[in-house]
């Protein structure tokens, strides 16, 4: 049986897999740059929602926390790990669902707007 050396196409293959479905990234090595996009996350939190948007290295928060006395909520704005905000309010009221989802899209529009500056 003969031994064959691999061909060029055949280590870039090898590699590409390794490094897809390998043991995570390769130090040093970065696939994707840090974009300018906004990405986006809405979560469901008990009778609130949360969500965190990051851009690059920046990240904002923000969590509503709903119960049946009162409503809290959290915003953090961090740069690296720099905390730029880091807030929180009581309502003396429970949040109704609407109430909730328009808070967190305020906050998401609100966001937009000072990133693209």
């Amino acid at each position: 049986m003969a031994f064959r050396t691999p061909t060029p196409w055949r280590s870039l293959t090898f590699l590409l897999l390794c490094l897809f479905f390998g043991g995570g990234p390769v130090p040093g090595l970065s696939l994707a740059a840090e974009s300018d996009e906004l990405q986006i996350e809405v979560s469901k939190k008990g009778l609130g929602k949360e969500v965190v948007i990051t851009q690059g290295a920046k990240e904002w928060f923000m969590l509503i926390e709903v119960t049946p006395e009162n409503t809290v909520v959290v915003r953090q704005e961090k740069d690296h790990d720099k905390y730029l905000v880091d807030e929180s309010e009581t309502h003396d009221r429970p949040l109704v669902p609407a109430e909730v989802d328009a808070a967190i899209a305020d906050y998401i529009n609100s966001v937009k707007a000072r990133a693209k500056k």
